[in-house]
């Protein structure tokens, strides 16, 4: 079969002894099984798709017997599990990913091969689960593979986005969004478990009333009940028997079908509650610029929390386990404030439902929370307005304004007369419209907070929250992210992936530290020319990728400069194309001299109602639509725009970059995730010191990274002086010439109004310091170019920044929080024979097991 738009890769073959004597001729017979009897095709008529998902089932059965195994291990040793709550999980393609972990990569590739088929056009037929924006979605999925390779129990919950993050289109520079309908075809790594559906309420007011006991008790009365149903997917470990869970909630109406209302010739009625329903899993981040896009977020991060938390309850339930005790069996982790409504929701169950005393309550749910924090962006510490909340969620409001008495009293005795404090730390914020502060929330309710970097959580427990520090010191810890291994070296990267088991052995997959072993082949000239020819390989998958979206043809040999990340104007991209614009105009004035050539990649998606976001791309594009029809100059400098960025296409980007963009503004990134990913695929980074770029460089070692830049006390300390922006495009003869040119219409076909908004925002207020920061980013690019001159020392810098990235494995990520927070061990598991049924915990047999952890 021809290839029909899949890339050619040829991934490094694992141990074959770790596949359960798996062989290809039985690879084949129940691929030809699957495609007969899940897809009822014979070849003749079957499609890409067809193909693709026997495939998938095929894999998908040889996954069973590590997941029903799992399960009936968790299940009857009651093992204390991890719950992981986040509102994204940004897997990536399944496929390739679980023939790393089973160890049977090559052997499949193989068998497919055999059969006359394409292995890499039917990879390439996987639509990508949708399910995140970015980095926060991204890092949950690291970690569910992290915490399978370590063996670490876990239930990871989220929500089954029938249409998640949009398709990205580009028209005329502009970005147009399309439906993500990942859907179309099923999801076969999916089983739906409908038997577990719980409801959940919304809406509606409250009552009091006395109980049996004559105690006086709260009813909530909603005005309408959705059901979630758990659609569960299997997330291996490495190479071991680990198969977690990972559990997706989609909305449904309780009677999707109203007979009598249809009867009544009502035919849209008949089927209004389902829609309005299922409109809660529908789309990933509504637009919540509108009251109503606000209303239904919160009510997804609502739905998909309260079903967890039934869910754990229902777990207890099977492994009779008190209430008394859920903490001792749950870890739960709450991913940035999306899920901080657990809080009070735990508290509801237990005292409304449960008729457990408050304090009692209480003590438990602290016990049960643990938070991390994502953001030093106050407008993303997410708040709602009082109104808003308690229309959604009427009982949780008043649990709200008791859990904040209580602890505004403890905070009086403490703070006596500090009343700006007592505001300071409230959780309704009480300036002008009332909200509720859900991060406050989260701190109050959950017995750890951590940051995601070093300075993220020093500026954390300095700034942000920083009252709750001063309470609270105690419960404050930094885990740095990580990231894996297995998809962004293994999978993204075969041959270097290959150089690395030839030179160190298998292991480093498991243990990223071992790559630090790579430093004694720096200065053998046989190793720098092939790590040489590996990215030169991958610089040419990527070229090829870059054709099927334009006509841009790329320069092998130039400095692929990448920037990829959600666009924003903390994250800079207009820094870059500024940039860019400036080496475009000392080569048209002639004082370019011997210019470095590029090629400037970048891709990322705008939040739909993000005007200027969307504006920045429109620039990037119509300057690369000059420079590169430029005779003049486009054999110097290209630009590419690579729509729809998502972990497929940073598959083929991060092994291909040659230099890493990490140029956010100072105190504004908590981490990142992406500078890890390019670093130990070999790219060099340029940055600021910010978020994770400061542990990288510290790392690497600060003459293998190209520093610029304000620092975050710096930037305070120019903003508390009165930042005054122009006074840089008056002083900077080359910042003006560039800023000038944009808005004579230069690169916009002579409208000089198209980026006026994002002009005269840099130079009237430019809150992210853009221009401050202009002159030493084009001059540390200098530095940048100078080194790339020289491949001998470039190819050394590359192979270091990969050999030590040992850190920024999510394994070491995992392991500190299994220590400090989760207090949580391995458990290994044991392979149940297949036909067995090993009883689990007092009559329960495996199979019943599957998912009850």
């Amino acid at each position: 079969m021809s290839n029909q738009g899949g890339m050619t890769t040829a991934v490094r073959s694992p141990r074959a002894d770790v596949a359960d004597g798996i062989e290809k001729e039985a690879v084949k017979r129940a691929f030809l099984d699957k495609l007969f009897y899940m897809q009822g095709k014979f070849p003749k008529l079957a499609t890409l798709t067809d193909y693709y998902l026997a495939l998938a089932y095929t894999v998908r059965d040889l996954m069973l017997r590590r997941w029903v195994s799992t399960a009936a291990t968790y299940t009857a040793q009651r093992s204390r599990t991890v719950c992981y709550l986040s509102a994204e999980y940004l897997l990536g393609p399944h496929l390739g990913n679980n023939l790393i972990n089973l160890g049977i990569y090559a052997k499949v590739r193989d068998a497919v091969q055999e059969l006359g088929l394409d292995f890499e056009v039917l990879l390439a037929q996987e639509p990508e689960p949708g399910l995140g924006n970015g980095g926060l979605g991204r890092l949950a999925a690291c970690f569910v593979d992290s915490l399978a390779t370590l063996e670490i129990p876990t239930l990871a919950y989220g929500i089954r986005y029938e249409f998640g993050i949009f398709q990205q289109e580009i028209v005329d520079g502009w970005q147009v969004e399309k439906t993500d309908k990942w859907l179309t075809f099923g999801n076969p790594w999916e089983i739906a478990r409908p038997e577990w559906a719980v409801e959940v309420k919304l809406g509606g007011h409250t009552e009091q009333y006395l109980d049996d006991l004559g105690r006086l008790r709260v009813r909530w009365v909603p005005a309408k009940t959705v059901k979630g149903v758990p659609y569960d997917t299997p997330i291996l470990g490495f190479r071991n028997h680990t198969a977690n869970t990972l559990r997706l909630w989609r909305a449904e109406a309780p009677e999707s079908f109203d007979f009598a209302v249809f009867n009544r010739g009502d035919y849209y009625g008949a089927v209004n509650q389902k829609v309005t329903s299922e409109n809660l899993s529908k789309v990933l981040y509504p637009n919540d610029q509108e009251t109503r896009g606000k209303e239904l977020r919160l009510e997804q991060q609502y739905f998909f929390v309260s079903c967890s938390l039934q869910d754990m309850f229902r777990v207890l339930d099977v492994q009779r386990i008190p209430l008394e005790r859920l903490h001792e069996k749950f870890a739960v982790q709450l991913n940035d404030t999306h899920p901080a409504i657990a809080v009070a929701e735990l508290m509801r169950l237990l005292v409304d439902v449960h008729a457990m005393p408050w304090d009692t309550a209480w003590g438990i749910t602290c016990k049960t929370m643990a938070y991390t924090n994502h953001t030093l962006m106050p407008e993303a510490l997410e708040c709602w307005p009082v109104s808003l909340f308690g229309r959604v969620l009427p009982r949780h409001l008043e649990i709200v304004y008791e859990i904040n008495a209580r602890f505004l009293d403890e905070v009086r005795l403490l703070s006596f007369g500090d009343e700006d404090k007592i505001a300071a730390l409230s959780l309704i914020d009480e300036h002008g419209e009332r909200y509720v502060r859900m991060a406050h929330l989260a701190c109050v309710g959950s017995h750890a907070v951590n940051g995601v970097a070093a300075l993220h959580t020093e500026l954390l427990k300095r700034n942000v929250l920083g009252d709750f520090y001063g309470l609270w010191p105690q419960r404050f810890s930094n885990k740095t992210n990580g990231v894996t291994p297995r998809r962004w070296i293994a999978l993204a990267n075969p041959q270097l992936s290959s150089l690395f088991d030839e030179t160190l052995g298998e292991g480093w997959v498991r243990d990223l530290d071992q790559l630090r072993a790579l430093e004694r082949h720096v200065d053998d000239a046989g190793f720098r020319d092939r790590w040489h020819a590996i990215k030169r390989a991958n610089k040419e998958e990527l070229a090829a990728r870059v054709a099927q979206y334009s006509d841009v043809p790329v320069n092998l040999d130039s400095m692929f400069d990448v920037q990829v990340k959600r666009i924003h104007e903390y994250k800079r991209q207009h820094l870059n194309i500024l940039h860019v614009v400036a080496l475009y105009h000392r080569l048209k004035s002639g004082q370019g001299g011997d210019m470095v050539p590029r090629t400037f990649i970048f891709g990322g998606k705008a939040a739909p109602g993000y005007h200027i976001a969307k504006l920045m791309i429109k620039l990037i594009n119509s300057v690369g639509s000059v420079l590169n029809r430029d005779p003049q100059t486009r054999d110097l400098l290209r630009v590419v725009f690579l729509p729809n960025f998502n972990v497929t296409n940073g598959q083929r980007i991060y092994p291909a970059a040659d230099l890493s963009e990490q140029i956010s503004t100072a105190g504004k990134e908590a981490s990142g995730t992406g500078n890890m990913k390019f670093s130990m695929n070999g790219a060099l980074t340029i940055g600021t010191l910010d978020g994770a770029n400061v542990e990288l460089r510290e790392e690497i070692g600060a003459e293998n990274f190209f520093l610029f830049g304000l620092t975050a006390p710096e930037v305070e300390e120019l903003r508390r002086g009165g930042y005054r922006p122009v006074d840089y495009y008056r002083r900077d003869p080359e910042l003006a010439t560039v800023v000038d040119l944009i808005a004579s219409g230069f690169f916009s076909r002579g409208d000089p109004d198209l980026f006026a908004p994002l002009l005269g925002g840099l130079l009237d207020y430019d809150p992210y310091f853009v221009l401050a920061d202009f002159a030493a980013y084009v001059e540390c690019q200098s530095r940048v170019a100078d080194a790339y001159r020289d491949r001998d020392r470039w190819t050394r810098m590359s192979i270091l920044n990969a050999a030590r990235t040992g850190k920024f494995s999510s394994d070491r990520t995992i392991r500190e929080y299994c220590r400090d927070i989760w207090r949580v061990q391995p458990v290994p598991i044991k392979l149940v024979a297949h036909g067995e049924h090993h009883e689990a915990d007092e009559g329960l047999s495996a199979l019943h097991a599957v998912a009850a952890v």
